[in-house]
């Protein structure tokens, strides 16, 4: 029976690592059962048996991210540490995030144009993430006169969009640039300095 369940989760892990590999290659869209069978080097019927369809496939995946993603920014947002710091922490989370995952930016927002409440739901479960920890210590710190008055929410809009956009708009920057993919995920590991630096130093006085 052990031996069984590992052997199930060995091959679920496979068929997650073929997806992932699919996705990141082709996008949700372009993406085939049949693809990611041969990536995983088993046949479609199996595929089907531990995963009925590519969105529940795709889904998990999702999930694996967030759940990677989230926590690290909760603790993040609630740590005792220096404003410039989380900026830092969250950019650096982000992106990574992204390049990990480059095809979720358009599955999230197709998600979530189509409801977002129950996006919300699907991710935070209810809880209200840390935001507004961080919006008070923005505020803290326009208050004891560190940084430019800015609206925490323009910030954050700031460190989120920077971050995502390369990732929405990669196609188009791969081809007006003329750069393959390896390329591409050195200009995003070098804006994980170059985003925080940006955001920093536009607030900083």
């Amino acid at each position: 029976m052990v031996e069984e369940t590992n052997k199930d989760q060995s091959t679920e892990q496979k068929i997650l690592a073929a997806a992932k590999a699919v996705f990141m290659e082709q996008g949700m869209a372009g993406a085939r059962m049949q693809d990611i069978a041969d990536r995983a080097g088993i046949n479609k019927a199996l595929l089907h048996y531990y995963f009925r369809s590519k969105d529940k496939l795709f889904e998990m995946i999702f999930q694996e991210a967030v759940m990677k993603f989230l926590p690290r920014v909760n603790m993040l947002f609630e740590a005792d540490v220096p404003l410039f710091d989380k900026i830092k922490g969250f950019v650096d989370s982000y992106i990574t995030m992204m390049m990990d995952n480059p095809f979720l930016p358009l599955f999230v927002l197709n998600e979530v144009h189509k409801s977002p409440e129950d996006f919300i739901m699907k991710i935070w479960g209810g809880r209200t993430p840390p935001i507004m920890e961080f919006a008070a210590q923005v505020e803290r710190e326009i208050g004891l006169g560190h940084i430019r008055p800015i609206k925490p929410v323009q910030l954050m809009l700031n460190m989120v969009s920077m971050c995502i956009f390369p990732f929405v708009g990669r196609p188009i920057i791969k081809g007006i640039f003329k750069i393959e993919h390896d390329q591409f995920m050195q200009l995003m590991e070098e804006r994980k300095t170059l985003v925080a630096d940006f955001v920093i130093n536009s607030i900083r006085l």
